[in-house]
């Protein structure tokens, strides 16, 4: 009998976002294919939680995955975790998943905390509707990219690393200078923060300050205005 493959949705800062059914995939799991061994290991340590764990990230997915799938068709049990939030949201995690429904094997998911749905709730902005982007392509496709998102009807949500939010601000600020903007800085974390504004008035709030960390930004669709938050 084939085993299974579950896909756990771990905490995206506070090690306490975690439910108690995520707990018990983990402690019971045969192993735990991970993002970084050394982040998912904190967690673990953290709920003294000793289950094995492999590495799955996007330099070796290709060749992990097989290994993975083949342990699961021996009958052993797989939980599938990311560095933070829900695997295959802008992680790893997407071609084992496919490759497991592909073969048969039953896929389960486990969910729990998202920085999407965090951030997208947080900001005030509509939620019936929205699209997702990421991380925006760093060079080929970017302005491309950033000009159609400009007549978008949808609340937008982007992901950005340190070194490019400040970039990405300036950007909104020439493509959609108008827009309201909601930028969250390490959610769920001890430093947690968030700027809300226009991309001009955000930029200059951030001078000066931390802007280390994992950011999401939430960007209002074409037309909502200040009037309306």
């Amino acid at each position: 009998m084939n085993g299974s493959l579950f896909i756990v949705s771990t905490p995206i800062g506070n090690l306490k976002d975690i439910t108690l059914r995520a707990l018990e995939t983990l402690k019971e799991a045969n192993f735990i294919a991970c993002e970084d061994t050394r982040v998912t290991a904190n967690l673990l340590n953290h709920y003294k939680i000793k289950s094995e764990l492999i590495s799955l990230n996007a330099v070796n997915e290709s060749s992990k995955t097989k290994y993975i799938i083949s342990r699961i068709i021996s009958g052993e049990t797989c939980a599938l975790v990311s560095d933070a939030g829900t695997p295959g949201v802008s992680d790893p995690g997407v071609r084992l998943v496919s490759a497991a429904i592909s073969e048969g094997i039953n896929v389960v998911p486990v969910p729990g905390v998202s920085a999407v749905i965090t951030a997208l709730t947080f900001s005030g902005l509509p939620t019936d509707s929205f699209v997702f982007e990421g991380f925006l392509p760093q060079k080929k496709g970017r302005q491309k990219l950033l000009k159609a998102l400009s007549e978008e009807k949808r609340t937008i949500v982007l992901y950005e690393s340190t070194y490019r939010i400040e970039k990405l601000l300036n950007e909104l600020n020439e493509f959609m200078p108008e827009r309201f903007v909601v930028v969250c800085r390490e959610l769920t974390k001890k430093f947690e923060e968030s700027w809300k504004g226009k991309p001009a008035e955000i930029l200059e709030n951030l001078h000066n300050k931390i802007t280390k960390g994992e950011f999401t930004v939430v960007i209002a669709p074409s037309g909502w205005g200040l009037n309306k938050h």
